[in-house]
């Protein structure tokens, strides 16, 4: 599988992991506590076999901006959470370093 789809797919399971997190309560809930550490390491997983392929700084830089931008969607879509201006720009100056970061100007 190409290393840009585990790598989204790593996000998927980040962000379903994150977005389940309030569901725990503290971790007290083991049923989606399980759930919450199961999407994480899957994760990790998915992250450990792209970096043998990818820049480990692009692939950290993607994972962390678009796994940002998805939870702060879902939480303003599905938890209650607020999304005004100063979120919304600071989500598109993450997308913005992201796209950066994409860009090869040179290394290798």
């Amino acid at each position: 599988m190409p290393p840009f789809v585990l790598l989204l797919l790593a996000v998927a399971a980040e962000v379903g992991a994150t977005a389940t997190l309030p569901r725990t309560r503290g971790l007290t809930q083991p049923g989606w506590s399980a759930l919450v550490v199961a999407g994480y390491l899957v994760a990790i997983w998915l992250l450990a076999l792209v970096v043998q392929q990818m820049d480990v700084s692009v692939v950290y830089a993607v994972w962390a901006g678009l796994g940002v931008a998805a939870v702060a969607v879902i939480g303003y879509l599905f938890l209650g959470e607020d999304l005004g201006p100063a979120r919304l720009i600071g989500l598109a100056l993450v997308v913005a370093g992201v796209v950066l970061l994409n860009l090869r100007g040179g290394g290798h």
